[in-house]
């Protein structure tokens, strides 16, 4: 099934967390907050644990090294972005609502996240490591977008274009608003970005008449 093809998001456990588990999110909350200011390059294992009162001991407990702190951060973000674009993905209804619940989920999320995919971004090129988490963490949002594409041509709501390149493309677009917007502070404001990604992927997708424009209540 169409499904199938992409990856599921697993909701975050609703128990109350043990104590391993809260010094986990306590240095990976130190580590975006330092990435608020600072590249990747200069983090160190000082910088982000000197924030939460923690010695180093502690982080190599959880974390082998910085390079995983990151994978980590990205995948948390990735569990989120799924959760969120469920509705347009999994199409269970008009698919105008769904994408403008999607988007302006991807939105609220980012603005909260930004600093990771700025980080990642920046990096990523003279960085082979996180050059090969960042390209299969794209990876997995072309293959699953350009699924929903290729339903959507199946049932005649969108044009015959390459599924794949229009999903690269799409995907490729948010990420570059996204850093552009909420990578450091101050941010620009979540109605902005949401109102621009949805007009593009609306009249991308679904033709110009499609351009509605979004909810201003975020």
């Amino acid at each position: 099934s169409r499904a199938s093809s992409r990856p599921r998001a697993v909701p975050r456990p609703t128990l109350k967390l043990g104590r391993g588990e809260r010094t986990r999110a306590m240095i990976l909350d130190a580590a975006l907050e330092f990435l608020w200011s600072r590249p990747f390059r200069e983090m160190t294992v000082s910088s982000v644990m000197e924030s939460t009162n923690l010695g180093r001991s502690a982080f190599y407990r959880h974390f082998h090294d910085l390079h995983l702190v990151m994978e980590s951060l990205l995948l948390d973000l990735e569990r989120e972005i799924l959760l969120v674009a469920e509705p347009w993905l999994d199409r269970n209804g008009p698919p105008l609502d769904l994408l403008r619940e999607s988007l302006s989920g991807l939105v609220r999320v980012c603005y909260q996240r930004g600093p990771i995919l700025r980080a990642i971004v920046d990096a990523a090129p003279t960085d082979e490591r996180l050059d090969r988490i960042w390209n299969e963490f794209l990876g997995r949002f072309d293959v699953a977008v350009a699924s929903r594409i290729e339903e959507d041509q199946r049932q005649g709501l969108t044009g015959e274009l390459d599924a794949r390149h229009v999903a690269i493309a799409l995907n490729r677009l948010d990420v570059a608003m996204l850093v552009a917007a909420f990578g450091r502070r101050p941010r620009k404001p979540q109605v902005t970005v949401f109102e621009v990604l949805f007009r593009i992927w609306s009249s991308t997708l679904y033709g110009p008449e499609a351009r509605e424009p979004g909810p201003r209540s975020q």
